[in-house]
């Protein structure tokens, strides 16, 4: 018993810790984001990022891999948001969390084991272009301190691993947002930042009911979209598992993994947060941060809730070029080159 713990969560702190930071400082601005395209208010998409990281590090199938509010989660909910409101959308995600689960005992995560290989790697070159395209709007009509504070990330996250001594201690990516926070702040520069995405909330999640009628009409209302939703999710997350088997030659459970992400969606949806699954791009970052066990996303997501209630005065400051370094980083990873 000891042995799997420590196997599981301990045998990585230092590495699980830094990226777990990392990954919380990336998903922040992404998960306002993500809000936004489904016509939420941004601490939907926080509160449900947070309360997944959180329950999929204990009930996932795969180590190391994130989960929280996506965007391919976001734009099929769209529609029930502006028809319907919060309150359905909540409903949805609770529902979404039970057909996950019953998708797990039905063991419908063992037919990834049939995807071939041409097939991963269409998603993942898919993804990572994805990925690069959603960082040209912050690159389009900008100053010129954009362009030089973004070369000057890219700069920090491929050279620094190679200074000697300190190169090791601290991954790259947190080395980038931490550096170039810091220079924007002292230079006073005039560029997008992480308060300009949208409002923090100051607040504690908590836990929340959807206040709807528990009769038929509403799962008529429902039921379509978590169907999709349950579908997207597991695919997306199905998929990114057996990415990260293949970066950390490691096995994982893909039933588990189905059960795990319906509970993560079961308790967003009464954490008040949108439904969700894995991030091929988070995952990416975690990994290449040093992130191994579920150590990793269990601190993703304190971090993430801690610093967004806690110290949102400062993430605040977190220019936008530092994050679009980070992720074209992890474009440049994620993309199969061979």
């Amino acid at each position: 018993m000891l042995d799997t713990v420590k196997k599981d969560w301990f045998f990585n702190v230092k590495g699980d810790l830094l990226a777990g930071l990392v990954v919380a400082l990336a998903l922040i601005p992404e998960a306002i984001a993500f809000s936004i395209i489904a016509g939420l208010d941004p601490k939907v998409g926080l509160y449900a990022s947070f309360s997944m990281a959180v329950i999929i590090a204990f009930t996932g199938g795969r180590p190391g891999m994130i989960s929280a509010a996506t965007g391919a989660m976001a734009l099929l909910m769209v529609t029930l948001v502006k028809d319907h409101g919060l309150e359905y959308l909540l409903a949805a995600t609770v529902l979404t969390g039970v057909i996950q689960i019953a998708a797990g005992y039905l063991k419908l995560g063992s037919l990834m084991r049939f995807v071939s290989r041409s097939v991963v790697t269409g998603f993942v070159n898919a993804l990572a272009i994805l990925i690069f395209m959603a960082q040209l709007p912050e690159l389009t009509n900008v100053t010129w301190h954009v362009y030089a504070m973004t070369a000057a990330g890219l700069g920090i996250i491929y050279l620094f691993p190679y200074l000697p001594v300190v190169g090791k201690l601290l991954p790259s990516p947190l080395v980038c947002i931490v550096s170039l926070t810091i220079i924007s702040i002292l230079l006073g520069l005039d560029i997008k930042t992480v308060g300009d995405m949208g409002q923090l909330p100051d607040t504690l999640p908590i836990f929340l009911w959807p206040d709807v009628p528990l009769n038929l009409e509403t799962l008529m209302i429902i039921l379509p979209y978590s169907l999709g939703l349950a579908a997207v999710g597991l695919l997306e997350s199905l998929m990114t598992a057996t990415i990260v088997d293949e970066l950390t030659d490691t096995e994982s459970d893909k039933n588990r993994e189905c059960k795990g992400q319906g509970l993560a969606n079961i308790g967003a949806g009464l954490m008040g947060g949108m439904a969700g699954c894995a991030m091929i791009g988070q995952s990416i970052i975690n990994i290449k941060s040093g992130g191994r066990s579920r150590l990793s996303c269990l601190s993703a997501g304190v971090f993430l809730l801690v610093m967004v209630v806690f110290l949102g005065d400062w993430l605040k400051q977190i220019p936008m070029a530092a994050l679009v370094a980070v992720m074209i980083m992890v474009s440049i990873g994620t993309f199969s080159w061979d």
